[in-house]
């Protein structure tokens, strides 16, 4: 298989990552409009996932349908997953290759209730998206919105299109912040099998705080000194 071939597919539309959804098409041609140079437009896609699109880790279901970018896009928010399908939908409605790559990571600065819920601070199968852009892959992170970032003292991750953008390790104030753990590798489409099994055996009880989480107040929590983001 030669290197357009192998590009192909992460052009295509596929279960979650909405590409050929009508919004999401309009949302790229109107970001994207008057800018001719790929990297330009991958990192204007960025922000507006990033900042266009509420994080809100409560959107978590024991269902596909919360990967999906078409459920970011009509509802505005979405937890890591579903923005980093939203992001590499958009990139491939204008036309740019994209994928998702997945990492198990440790918050260190998690809020309290998630932790409580969850009965730990690691977070598996964090979603993240990769943009090919000048012959590579680039990783970016388009989870947490600005706002969020300045309520809980954390720096918004920024991308230029060059340099990866991946969690940062300490926080303004120099607390730990995000620690990777190991590499889930990279996919055209979310592994959705493969992520509930894994659930399931790190977090027993999901089914039920799953359900408990639903209506939380992410924004609020987020206001409390000691809070941070979690993945």
């Amino acid at each position: 298989m030669n290197e357009a071939d192998t590009l192909a597919q992460y052009l295509a539309p596929s279960p979650h990552v909405n590409s050929d959804h009508p919004g999401i098409r309009a949302l790229a041609g109107r970001v994207t409009e008057g800018l001719a140079d790929t990297r330009e437009r991958a990192v204007a896609l960025y922000y507006a996932v990033r900042d266009g699109f509420r994080y809100d880790p409560y959107a978590i279901e024991m269902s596909g349908r919360c990967f999906a970018a078409t459920a970011v896009f009509e509802t505005g928010a979405g937890f890591c997953i579903g923005k980093a399908t939203l992001l590499a939908a958009a990139c491939r409605a204008a036309g740019i290759p994209a994928r998702l790559r997945f990492a198990d990571v440790r918050n260190h600065l998690t809020s309290p209730r998630l932790r409580e819920m969850m009965g730990t601070d690691e977070f598996v199968y964090h979603g993240y998206t990769e943009i090919w852009i000048a012959g590579r892959w680039r990783k970016c992170t388009p989870a947490f919105n600005k706002t969020l970032c300045d309520k809980a003292g954390i720096r918004a991750l920024e991308f230029d299109g060059i340099e990866d953008s991946v969690f940062h390790p300490i926080d303004l104030s120099g607390r730990q912040h995000m620690e990777y753990l190991r590499d889930r590798g990279s996919h055209v489409d979310v592994p959705t099998e493969e992520i509930f099994r894994v659930w399931r055996e790190v977090y027993p009880s999901m089914s039920s705080w799953a359900q408990e989480a639903r209506g939380g107040n992410f924004e609020q929590e987020a206001r409390a000194p000691a809070a941070g983001l979690p993945a």
